[in-house]
């Protein structure tokens, strides 16, 4: 359906309006809505294919890095998944109306604290079409509208899926401004977006560390925070050598252009002579340079000399760095400085070891013995994800359909008055 309001903030107001309808729908007609648009994803998957490729040649001729260029990808089976995701999403139960307290009043009185929709969700990133039709899901099962800034990168892509949305919408008889797009706006409808104060109640930035920074500094909308992802795995003493090998590889390279792939392992002095040099050579036959430190380049050969930058740096692509640390202090302490809050790892046989990492680590997902590449809303069993949250307000770790909802009392009386 073609959008027709001719500025960001009337496509934004409209969103407003959307929103109210869209809060009351039952559980019923919102799942009704969600199989409509996996219906209509599918059927637009050649002209989603399509603009994708075109999407695809201009970023290749603007230099897109590969990393993005990956996210940015849509062939027929991604097509296919993004539209299984929705179907996902609209089996998940209903986040609205859920009772999350209860009491009576001594007077009589009696409170019920419910989750209700936010209204209209926000979100800017680059270069993720999934990006486009998970949120959009997201939104509209939990009782929202949505305004999406996909940038320049995935401009068509983005533009094929929304109408499409758009259109399911329409043919259930629910508005379809409930789904906009500022795109077409550039970087002043992100600026917009940013200011819409009032309009848009949340908004969801997903990409580099560059734009989420700036959204976070720049927006006067209650901003969620995802964050990048310098990921790591420490292989303790007690590490099994196929459990390390197998974890390590798989976190780093079963999609390495994702925030939860593994970035900086960390390996225990008391077990680096065996597992250094076949973890290394794991990587190395699939493709990974290893950035390591000077006991890791003893061990292994084929190592680039790492830098102090390589502990901080989020690759997304086929590169990791290794260092080896005295004990679990040194690794904790190493996590502590250069981590960005997403997800960590530890691979271990020795329960104390593995609680303790538990309990210290301080990120929005910590594992024990379990490939990072878990961090994930759908693993999860969310259907999709908004993001994965790396602040400590409201939502943190991958975000679902609760986390796009907010809460309000409802009180009931019999004409009390206070005292």
């Amino acid at each position: 359906m073609t959008i027709t309001a001719t500025t960001a903030r009337e496509r934004m107001l409209l969103a407003k309006e959307a929103a109210r309808t869209v809060g009351l729908l039952g559980d019923g007609a919102k799942r009704d809505a969600l199989l409509a648009i996996a219906e209509a994803i599918e059927a637009a998957a050649p002209e989603v294919v399509a603009a994708n490729a075109e999407d695809l040649r201009r970023g290749r001729e603007t230099g897109l890095s590969e990393a993005l260029q990956d996210r940015l990808r849509l062939d027929e089976p991604r097509v296919a998944a993004l539209a299984t995701a929705v179907r996902e999403i609209a089996a998940l139960p209903d986040p609205v109306g859920r009772v999350l307290d209860e009491r009576t009043l001594a007077n009589g009185v009696s409170l019920t604290k419910v989750a209700v929709p936010f209204g209209v969700v926000g979100s800017i990133y680059e270069a993720r079409p999934n990006v486009t039709v998970d949120i959009a899901a997201l939104a509209l099962r939990s009782g929202n509208a949505v305004v999406l800034r996909g940038g320049t990168a995935a401009e068509r892509t983005n533009s094929a899926l929304v109408r499409a949305m758009r259109e399911a919408l329409a043919s259930r008889g629910i508005d379809p401004e409930a789904i906009q797009t500022v795109d077409e706006f550039g970087r002043e409808g992100a600026r917009e977006l940013m200011h819409a104060r009032g309009i848009v109640d949340v908004l969801v930035p997903r990409g580099s560390a560059q734009l989420i920074e700036t959204v976070v500094a720049e927006s006067s909308v209650p901003v969620i925070e995802t964050g990048a992802g310098v990921v790591h795995i420490v292989l303790d003493e007690s590490a099994p050598l196929e459990w390390a090998r197998d974890i390590v590889v798989n976190a780093k390279v079963q999609r390495p252009s994702v925030c939860n792939a593994v970035e900086t392992v960390l390996v225990h002095r008391g077990a680096a002579e065996r597992l250094v040099g076949p973890v290394v050579t794991a990587l190395q036959e699939r493709g990974v340079t290893v950035h390591g430190d000077g006991a890791v380049q003893e061990l292994a050969a084929g190592v680039t000399p790492a830098t102090d930058a390589d502990w901080a740096t989020e690759y997304l692509s086929l590169d990791i760095a290794m260092r080896v640390v005295d004990d679990l202090d040194d690794a904790l302490a190493h996590i502590r400085r250069y981590s960005t809050h997403h997800t960590e790892s530890i691979v271990t046989r020795d329960a104390t070891s593995e609680e303790r990492f538990l309990a210290e680590v301080d990120s929005a997902v910590v594992m024990a013995n379990a490939s990072t590449r878990f961090t994930d809303g759908g693993e999860f069993g969310f259907g999709a994800e908004v993001g994965i949250s790396t602040q400590k307000l409201h939502a943190r770790g991958p975000m679902g359909l609760a986390e796009l909802t907010s809460s309000k009392w409802l009180a009931r009386g019999a004409g009390q008055v206070r005292a």
